[in-house]
């Protein structure tokens, strides 16, 4: 097995990308703080999964996160020091970040053990196909922070539990534990913590003995039935509200409940 290791700002802090067998593996590594994402952790995490293409030899990449987490998504007390055009971009960049996974041709394959929260949410979203243990859960409470669920964030879910499950699962701020979000569709198999690597390496194996031609073929041919929404929010729409972000983001820093001044727009 080859393992490569992307250094980032901090030694704890890194993106881990292994090869064996046909099977490319990437694993967030952050464990003291949930696998959260810096920016500079999404940009590698871009970078490492376009490298799982220069290797012919995989067929199939796996995506877990280190320990008892996938991702929190990305680390929320960045936001705290930075603009809100900052911020922004940072969002833009992420979407990116999760296109890039959810574009590969190649099957990608979640591993979820523990929290897959917020952006981290639609990272494992972004994978074709995704294996829980028992302790994963999953949740996007965007509005605790005031930030705007963009469009192909809002499709990613709505194209798995469908459109009212989505308001209520964004509105509620409610997180799904395994069996809730296998039954959703958020899941396609929950196995037992201690078996997880294993059954994810053995389902990696089955898929890469696949027809690589069929499996491109029909990652594509699902895409074009269910791709509808543009690339990205276009023109002045933003992806945060600017005074309900700076509070809600303040809110997690401070570790207390957000509280929102402003009024919901009359029709």
């Amino acid at each position: 097995m080859q393992v490569r290791t992307t250094r980032l700002e901090a030694e704890e802090a890194k993106i881990i990308y292994q090869e064996t067998a046909g099977l490319a593996i990437i694993t967030i590594h952050r464990p003291q703080l949930k696998n959260a994402l810096t920016a500079n952790m999404w940009d590698q995490l871009a970078k490492i999964a376009l490298r799982t293409l220069e290797n012919p030899k995989n067929k199939v990449l796996l995506l877990r996160g280190s320990g008892e987490n996938f991702t929190a998504g990305s680390d929320i007390k960045e936001f705290n020091s930075i603009s809100l055009e900052k911020a922004e971009e940072a969002f833009v960049h992420m979407e990116r970040t999760i296109s890039t996974i959810e574009n590969l041709p190649i099957p990608v394959i979640g591993v979820i053990n523990g929290p897959a929260m917020g952006a981290g949410l639609e990272l494992a979203l972004a994978c074709d196909i995704r294996i829980g243990s028992d302790k994963a859960k999953m949740g996007i409470p965007v509005g605790k922070l005031g930030i705007t669920l963009n469009n192909k964030f809002a499709k990613r879910l709505v194209d798995l539990v469908g459109p009212s499950a989505t308001k209520d699962f964004v509105f509620t701020g409610r997180m799904y534990k395994a069996e809730e979000a296998f039954k959703a569709g958020m899941l396609n198999y929950i196995v037992a913590e201690k078996d997880l690597n294993r059954f994810a390496i053995r389902m990696g194996k089955l898929v890469a003995g696949m027809s690589p031609d069929s499996l491109v073929a029909v990652k594509r041919s699902v895409k074009e039935c269910v791709d509808s929404a543009p690339v990205l929010w276009e023109g002045s729409t933003s992806f945060v509200s600017e005074t309900d972000f700076s509070e809600g983001v303040r809110a997690f820093v401070e570790k207390r409940q957000p509280v929102f001044t402003r009024q919901l727009p009359k029709q």
